[in-house]
């Protein structure tokens, strides 16, 4: 799983929370098919469109900045528009990881006689508190605006320690261990969360079910020690960047 679909999981499991958060009312929202849209050319992959009766949420995430985000903007909601024309629709691109590039504050699309906007929210701007609240945003609060990321991630480890539902507990848990991949050394994420408790998640089953994971972690684990670099590693293994800093931090507790 990458950025985009750990993202993607969160707002489809824990919708609620994201129109707490977004929308400022914990309406539930089901999920919209990008196919519904006829969305497939243009990256629906990372497209996240969730829907009530009244209106329809879509989500970006993005780790990198891109130009092309205010035309897709527009794009999406055309093509929402042509589908469910009495339905409002909130867009909003969040930027996980902080830059100093000027396209993380474009949130306007403009042509000749065309203007569109939306809504951008840059994790490293927001209070922290915002995402201690409710489980479905807990793995945003290390990188959220604070200075001291190891003491934030131990607070959302002691809130995912309190959750009485295991399949929540371990997704949310895994979830946060990716995300602070962004911001945190490894060593430091295996240091505080619980590996138990992920291996226990649909993120590391997927894993598992690709047949990867056991074998290619040992190559890779090899390849780790010899200093080479992750990209290159995961070239070489076929595993994703983000794969190999979750499994090496799921893992890490089996060799103790």
């Amino acid at each position: 799983m990458n950025f985009d679909n750990i993202c993607k999981l969160l707002a489809e499991n824990f919708s609620s929370d994201f129109a707490t958060w977004l929308l400022g009312e914990p309406i539930t929202l089901t999920e919209l098919s990008p196919k519904e849209l006829s969305l497939e050319p243009i990256r629906a992959d990372a497209l996240i469109l969730l829907q009530s009766e009244q209106s329809i949420l879509h989500l970006e995430f993005q780790t990198q900045v891109d130009a092309e985000i205010p035309f897709r903007m527009i794009d999406y909601r055309l093509r929402v528009y042509r589908r469910f024309p009495h339905k409002a629709m909130h867009q909003v691109v969040i930027y996980l990881k902080q830059t100093n590039s000027d396209l993380v504050q474009q949130n306007t699309f403009i042509i000749a006689g065309t203007r569109h906007e939306f809504s951008v929210i840059r994790l490293w701007e927001q209070p922290t508190e915002l995402f201690l609240r409710t489980p479905g945003l807990l793995p945003f609060a290390v990188l959220s605006s604070t200075i001291d990321r190891e003491a934030v991630l131990k607070q959302v480890a002691r809130e995912i320690n309190r959750m009485t539902e295991s399949i929540n507990q371990s997704n949310i848990a895994a979830s946060t261990a990716i995300l602070a991949g962004l911001v945190l050394d490894k060593e430091v994420i295996r240091r505080v969360l619980r590996s138990d408790i992920m291996r226990e998640s649909v993120i590391y089953q997927d894993i598992l079910e690709e047949g990867k994971a056991e074998a290619l972690l040992e190559v890779a684990s090899n390849l780790f020690n010899t200093g080479m670099p992750l990209e290159q590693i995961a070239r070489l293994t076929g595993l994703s960047i983000e794969q190999l800093l979750y499994l090496q931090v799921t893992k890490s507790g089996e060799s103790k």
